[in-house]
């Protein structure tokens, strides 16, 4: 019988000369360094991010580490109130029952379920598009998309103002990157000109900027995109489940449905908050998707409760507008309160209402003594927002009552009258 041999290797320390151990040290001695001076500059700048730790379930009322009593929640994407709503999470609780925690699997191996498929198809039929792919996340759903549709021969179009995630996925793509001036026709048009010798183009727009919630120019973005013989792509995650009569989204809203080609959006926001992205779009684009978009080749499956919760809330909303419906005046009874005490309100007309401050300073020392009143806001700087243009951006949900805006906008002003932003 053959001998089996075992080799003892040494512990790395042990076998590196001094010298050696010495130089490996002193590099990350350096690395340390540089890495805490880069964070010191961020607090110099007023620009750290600090996270609260909230110690309730996601609603208009939660509990934070950091105060006492419950306090009134103003900065979620819980924009529907379905994060905790009892159906939702009762679908996730079911679902986790009878389909388990996770899939330990991406989708083409062994990781797609039925409670998969039936959200895909609910999801297309929602959004009116022939079929719909699942994704870890619209990040991935974005990272994902553009690699697998365009080529060196085409040309993809993008609003300078487009989140971080479509910028990422762009890059990812071997088509002319072309950049126009934010919401500007007469830029795209430009462009849409200068593309005329790519094989295909894709002009791409966030449906709502999550930063200053205005709303894309989607009518003369259509226009254009079919008088200059291109696709339409838009990025929904701040529209999906509330814009619109029945809360399609920005296409609804604007009349446009039938002229936008691809939509991402996401499950983590008005559709339960849990996690998820998706596309939707022509079955030919999701087909491939499945066969190429490496994001969701190679992710675990979307876990069975998230899919449960996320289904559910798609189903309330299949079955009624009334949810959809309840944001308008919610969002303009802030906006109007706010403009009235003096604040400047980014945006027009939706859910997100940016309170322009300039410094990130005053936004972060503002926030924190929003706190102290009860109401929890967040400041954004930069690089989440251009340098000179921080702000609170503050969230309406469907959840919040008059008197919970009411008094989000009283402790606005004694806050703003405290730090002279009012007088």
């Amino acid at each position: 019988m053959e001998r089996t041999q075992f080799i003892l290797v040494a512990p790395v320390l042990g076998v590196l000369r001094p010298s050696t151990l010495s130089r490996s040290f002193a590099a990350a001695a350096e690395a340390r360094a540089v890495l805490e001076n880069e964070l010191d500059s961020i607090r110099a700048a007023g620009t750290w991010k600090a996270e609260r730790i909230i110690t309730s379930k996601q609603g208009p009322q939660i509990t934070v580490d950091c105060s006492r009593g419950s306090i009134l929640n103003f900065c979620a994407n819980n924009y529907l109130g379905l994060s905790s709503h009892p159906e939702v999470v009762q679908a996730g609780i079911d679902a986790l029952k009878s389909y388990g925690a996770g899939l330990s699997s991406v989708r083409f191996i062994c990781g797609t379920q039925d409670l998969h498929k039936n959200l895909e198809q609910k999801l297309a039929e929602f959004h009116e598009r022939e079929d719909c792919i699942l994704y870890a996340s619209c990040f991935d759903a974005n990272a994902g998309l553009f690699e697998v549709l365009l080529g060196p021969d085409d040309a993809v179009l993008s609003d300078e103002l487009n989140h971080a995630s479509i910028i990422d996925g762009i890059r990812l793509c071997k088509a002319k990157r072309m950049r126009y001036k934010h919401m500007d026709l007469s830029d795209l048009e430009v462009q849409l000109k200068e593309a005329q010798s790519s094989r295909m183009r894709l002009v791409v727009t966030d449906g709502v900027f999550s930063m200053d919630g205005d709303v894309a120019p989607l009518r003369g973005i259509c226009d254009l995109a079919e008088q200059y013989g291109a696709m339409v792509f838009i990025d929904e995650c701040h529209a999906t489940g509330f814009l619109g009569a029945r809360g399609r989204g920005t296409d609804e809203l604007l009349g446009v449905m039938d002229r936008v080609d691809i939509v991402n959006s996401t499950l983590g926001k008005a559709l339960g908050g849990a996690a998820g992205g998706y596309t939707v779009g022509p079955k030919p684009l999701i087909d491939l998707l499945r066969q190429r978009s490496r994001p969701y080749l190679f992710s675990n499956s979307l876990p069975p409760p998230v899919v449960g919760c996320a289904t559910r809330a798609v189903e309330l909303l299949l079955d009624s507008n009334e949810i959809a419906q309840s944001m308008t005046a919610k969002t303009m009874r802030f906006r109007n309160s706010m403009t009235q005490a003096g604040f400047t309100i980014a945006g027009s007309a939706h859910p997100i209402c940016p309170v322009m401050l300039g410094d990130a300073r005053l936004a972060s020392l503002m926030s924190d003594d929003m706190l102290k009143h009860g109401i929890y806001v967040i400041g954004f700087s930069f690089p989440v927002v251009p340098k000179g243009k921080a702000r609170i951006r503050v969230q309406i949900s469907a959840a919040h009552t008059n008197d919970d805006i009411d008094r989000c906008v009283d402790a606005f002003i004694q806050t703003g009258q405290k730090h002279g932003v009012l007088s």
